[in-house]
């Protein structure tokens, strides 16, 4: 009974196995089949020309009639700040130019003239920092010498007191 078992047992798995794969790799198969095998990777596959009953496209003149037969001459003609911009001569367009350019110039160097006046006040400002603190040094510089030259006189006066002391008998520590 051990041996009829196993087969059953290897049959169900066989059995299970090819349904696994098939499972798988089936909707692949069954779309390369549907297709057609084709030798080309990537070929497009020719279809039917579709057969439909869709009105012509519409051009460009039925949409919008006016566009077709626009020309540069006629560009703008209703305007008038731009008929009047198109009549001005070369001349008149260039010293407007330039004077526009004067404008940005003025207002470049007004700018520039703020931030250096900025600057300078801000340096002055650092410069008063720096005297205060020159002043500052000065003095703790003049009181240091003053408190050398005070102890170096109180070191004289130590050493004449306890030389007079040690004359009198003083044996010191």
């Amino acid at each position: 009974m051990t041996r009829r078992s196993g087969s059953c047992i290897r049959c169900c798995l066989v059995t299970f196995a090819v349904i696994s794969a098939l499972c798988v790799s089936g909707p692949a198969l069954y779309w390369r089949l549907k297709r057609g095998f084709s030798l080309k990777s990537g070929s497009a596959v020719s279809c039917a020309p579709c057969v439909c009953d869709c009105p012509p496209p519409l051009s460009l003149i039925k949409l919008a009639p006016g566009l077709a037969n626009l020309s540069i001459t006629d560009c703008g003609k209703d305007d008038p700040d731009l008929k009047q911009e198109m009549e001005k001569q070369f001349v008149d367009l260039l010293s407007e130019e330039l004077k526009l350019q004067e404008a940005v110039g003025e207002e470049h160097m007004r700018h520039m003239n703020v931030t250096f006046g900025e600057a300078r006040r801000v340096a002055a400002q650092y410069q008063k920092e720096a005297e205060k603190c020159n002043t500052a040094t000065e003095t703790c510089e003049q009181a240091r010498e003053q408190a050398e030259a005070l102890m170096r006189q109180e070191k004289k006066v130590t050493l004449l007191w306890e030389r007079r002391a040690r004359q009198l008998g003083w044996e010191g520590e």
